[in-house]
């Protein structure tokens, strides 16, 4: 998520910066801006919204060999002009991905020295902190290996300077950038097909490295200043291989986004501290009823929203199949939230049912992924994760960064309702911690879920089955693999076998069964015994330690908050499905018949 370019050589800089934005503008933004050095002065034009608005500001003839560029997706403050990259303070003007964590602490001392801030934003704050270590150094490689000591968290920084009119510099902290080397000048960007217009020679820049570059040299320091030699790359491929870094699939890539999509997600509304969900959820205490309506994957993050919110909330919840739910009679008063959920935000039968609401004067919340969309721009209130952009038809990500939003909506819930007691409260607070690592060990654990989807994907048919919020995970896993394999599955409660759906039990049919919910543990252990019994090939994904043989592979999970689980315990089941469907040479980034918004009805 957000992109930085930076360009400085004998060729004008606006239209290979604005190319370069354009290039990385599948990682995610609501905000575009550039900076470049003309006539001896820095000049900064940004814009809320789309490159597009941007573009529309710049002159793309003026003379101008040094600039920087960037889109953004808002963390620190809201989507705007003013809080839009690039800032400037002092001599400095600087483009950030990622989060200086400490910007609090900074910014308390900084102003105590006299700045000011125009912004919310962080990176603000760090470009203040260059200016002022600038002005005891006076030497900007002195001054960038101070910063990086002093910053803690992940940052990507491109930095001008109006002292040094001809030289570009940029270092990093976790967050991806590279360096890359052309006959007409050099340039730094977040990604590989920012670049690849102009040359397809690059650099990596390593954590806690210093590059300074110019218009016919590039040279890297490490944090002490020390000068570092680097290996030059050679990309070979095209852009939409330079999109996936290395992932043979953009869904495999989407899926080991998640733990990102995660932290990014949560830390945007939830900062460690009940005031901060009380400041971002509050306007749900009025509401007595709540509907949620949405399609597909969406859909299934709406069941486990209903479970969580009428379990810790102790507010009914209606979910509904926007295509459904556009046609039916609604029964609802004043009291009434309609929640939309949609990736996209383009959704035609989600959009259709959230005017319905509209026009019956319900008040509306959405919860999608792309700002400025149609349901966005409709809704009364909008809820934005932060999953970036998702390329893969099949969704990992996106929904994984849903279910996040209604873990934050129980949680605030279940503190209003008390059904969460300070004791329970800290230690949900402490696992959201963890879970980044958690989501990331869970991810890593792959090879286990790929042994198992060789013993299986040759099957036509295969069930999944779950109780309670398990049944609400099953669907979605269903989904998941029926989309990108082809295969036939489909989902049960668990108790509803007895009444049907045993019958098609056979010998050695796979049934994927999720037990993670302990009030509901025994009575599923039972209901994989009933489909033992009759022969089934039983997988078992589960957050317990299971004493007797009552399934043929088992795939352990963390044990977490019951507010959490559903989150984790959808990892393993994308990677099954991802691995059935290349076993199966599908097209599993674009399957058949399928659009990534669906935008008609």
């Amino acid at each position: 998520m957000c992109g930085i370019i930076g360009y400085v050589g004998r060729e004008l800089c606006i239209p290979k910066i604005i190319h370069g934005l354009q290039s990385l503008e599948y990682r995610g933004y609501d905000s575009a801006g550039i900076a470049y050095i003309s006539k001896g002065k820095i000049k900064t034009i940004k814009e809320k919204g789309k490159i597009i608005n941007l573009e529309k500001l710049l002159n793309f003839d003026e003379e101008a060999y040094l600039g920087i560029g960037h889109t953004r997706w808002a963390t620190h403050g809201v989507a705007n002009k003013i809080n839009a990259h690039p800032h400037s303070v002092g001599k400095f003007t600087i483009v950030h991905n990622g989060i200086i964590e400490n910007y609090n602490e900074l910014k308390e001392e900084l102003i105590n020295k006299g700045y000011n801030f125009k912004s919310e934003t962080d990176t603000e704050i760090a470009c203040a902190k260059i200016d002022e270590i600038y002005k005891q150094e006076k030497d900007i490689l002195k001054t960038l290996s101070k910063a990086t000591k002093v910053f803690r968290g992940s940052y990507a920084l491109g930095i001008i300077c109006i002292d040094e009119p001809n030289s570009l510099y940029a270092i990093r902290n976790t967050s991806p950038l590279i360096v890359a080397k052309s006959n007409e000048g050099n340039f730094i960007a977040s990604d590989v097909p920012a670049i690849l217009k102009f040359t397809n020679k690059y650099f990596l820049l390593d954590d806690l490295e210093i590059a300074k570059i110019t218009m016919d040299k590039v040279t890297f320091y490490n944090q002490d200043l020390i000068p570092i030699d680097k290996n030059i790359n050679t990309f070979e491929g095209s852009v939409e291989v330079a999109l996936k870094n290395g992932y043979e699939h953009f869904m495999l890539k989407e899926i080991n986004e998640q733990d990102k999509v995660f932290k990014d997600t949560i830390n945007y509304y939830f900062d460690g501290t009940i005031d901060s969900l009380k400041k971002n959820f509050k306007f749900l205490d009025k509401y007595k009823k709540i509907d949620i309506v949405a399609c597909g994957s969406a859909y299934h993050t709406g069941c486990v929203g209903k479970y969580l919110i009428e379990n810790y909330g102790n507010i009914p919840v209606n979910v509904e199949v926007a295509s459904e739910y556009r046609y039916k009679k609604c029964f609802y008063d004043k009291d009434t939230l309609v929640i939309v959920v949609s990736q996209s935000g383009e959704t035609a039968d989600t959009l259709a049912a959230l005017k319905k609401a509209k026009n019956d004067k319900i008040d509306t919340l959405a919860i999608v992924n792309v700002i400025g969309s149609s349901i966005a721009r409709i809704a009364d209130k909008v809820i934005y994760i932060k999953a970036g952009c998702e390329i893969a038809v099949a969704t990992t990500k996106a929904y994984l960064a849903q279910l996040a939003i209604f873990s934050l909506i129980s949680i605030y819930l279940g503190y209003k309702s008390k059904e969460i007691k300070d004791e329970e409260l800290y230690k949900i607070f402490k696992e959201i911690k963890q879970m980044p690592k958690l989501i990331k060990n869970t991810i890593n654990n792959y090879e286990s879920y790929f042994a198992i989807a060789d013993k299986i994907y040759k099957n036509k048919q295969i069930f999944f089955i779950g109780r309670g919020i398990d049944y609400a995970t099953s669907l979605e896993a269903s989904l998941k693999l029926k989309e990108i394999s082809y295969i036939n599955s489909v989902a049960y409660q668990a108790g509803e076998l007895k009444h049907g759906t045993i019958s098609l039990i056979e010998k050695n049919t796979p049934v994927i069964a999720i037990a993670t919910d302990k009030n509901l543990f025994e009575k599923t252990i039972s209901n994989i015994k009933e489909v033992k019994a009759r022969g089934a090939y039983v997988i078992l994904i589960s957050n317990e330690v299971i004493k007797e043989q009552l399934c043929d592979e088992f795939i352990k999970i963390d044990d977490v908050h019951p507010i959490l689980e559903s989150i984790l315990t959808i990892i393993p089941l994308q990677l099954l499905a991802y691995k059935v469907a290349k076993n199966n040479k599908c097209d599993i980034d674009k399957p058949r018949n399928l659009a990534k918004s669906v935008t008609v009805e």
